[in-house]
């Protein structure tokens, strides 16, 4: 039974996969190596009382306003010079992320952190890696107006949209101010809460489908629980509800070098020491998907981002054995396409 003096440990199990986390200290005594190819789920295992739960099958949103957002995401004339849009760094077809380390806005600008998926995003309870945007539509002020990404302001992007006079009926239909900043992101932000991947493998096992999983998935998970990631990792979104501080046992950033400012997460909003390193816990929803992973891109596959964790969180050499089980449960994150998106990409 773990005792308070845990705490700081089990705190620190978080962290940043590009979505994407943490997990572990080495416990391959937890759960053995190799599971039957036929087994059952324990006794003891009690599916209402997990810490994750599944993400609801639908949203109630309006559908017009997740139709003129999703229009609005794709249009790059929200960028100063026409060819950035929201898509182009959280594309749909790649699990809302453009996999590459940093992001290329205008004129070719490199960004300066990893862009987290969109998908799910809603469910966050802050938005970007340092939380300083406290909801999806505080969240849109900062791509449009940054100057490494599209670098537009909004009036340049009321104008330009107010010339498209098929954007005047959809919003005149929608919104009494029509086409302005703040509709302009409510339809935007709606559209990316429509945004869930339901129905993962994981979410229909804990609606009581026990073929779902096989047994070194279980027993990924099982580890998972007993190491203390679930933790920081639970509810519906598996994570993005708390910030944790990355290298808790060894010096994460002093041991990578060439510290930027953009590594001091929280601090730069608050000023306050006990907040630098910190990150917003990222969802580790469709985190199969969403490599490269942390805010730095540092970590290139799952099995590598588990280790980092390992070691600098715990102070822990990871077994593979032990990788590859945590592996195995995470790919079963993967949910289903958008409910918003289906007809578009299911083709």
């Amino acid at each position: 039974m773990l005792n308070k003096s845990h705490g700081p440990i089990l705190a620190g199990l978080l962290l940043v996969l590009a979505g994407v986390g943490h997990f572990l200290w080495h416990a391959s005594s937890v759960v053995p190596d190799s599971m039957p190819a036929s087994w059952h789920i324990p006794d003891e295992f009690k599916v209402g009382d997990e810490p994750i739960t599944p993400l609801p099958l639908t949203v109630s949103l309006d559908a017009r306003k997740v139709a003129l957002g999703r229009r609005l995401f794709s249009d790059t004339r929200l960028s100063r010079d026409n060819t950035v849009s929201c898509e182009s760094c959280h594309a749909l077809n790649k699990g809302g992320v453009d996999g590459l380390p940093r992001s290329v806005g205008i004129q070719g600008a490199t960004g300066d952190i990893n862009a987290p998926t969109v998908f799910n995003s809603g469910f966050n309870f802050r938005q970007f890696w340092d939380g300083r945007a406290a909801s999806l539509e505080d969240q849109i002020d900062g791509p449009v107006q940054n100057p490494k990404e599209m670098g537009a302001s909004w009036p340049e992007v009321v104008a330009a949209l107010e010339k498209d006079g098929s954007y005047h009926a959809d919003f005149a239909a929608l919104y009494q101010s029509g086409i302005q900043r703040e509709s302009i992101k409510d339809a935007i932000a709606t559209f990316e809460r429509s945004l869930i991947t339901p129905n993962a493998r994981f979410d229909r096992f804990l609606r009581g489908e026990s073929n779902q999983l096989d047994g070194q998935e279980f027993a990924g998970y099982q580890l998972f629980k007993e190491l203390g990631c679930a933790s920081c990792h639970q509810g519906s979104n598996v994570g993005g509800n708390m910030y944790e501080k990355l290298g808790l046992v060894e010096n994460y950033f002093e041991i990578r070098g060439n510290v930027q400012t953009v590594d001091y997460g929280r601090f730069n909003l608050t000023g306050n020491e006990e907040h630098r390193y910190e990150f917003r816990v990222p969802s580790l929803r469709n985190v199969a998907l969403t490599a490269p992973y942390f805010h730095d891109a540092s970590a290139p596959t799952l099995e590598k981002a588990v280790t980092i964790m390992a070691k600098y969180q715990l102070g822990v050499e990871l077994g593979d054995a032990d990788v590859a089980k945590i592996v195995k449960f995470l790919n079963t994150l993967t949910g289903e396409i958008p409910p918003s998106l289906h007809g578009e990409l299911a083709k």
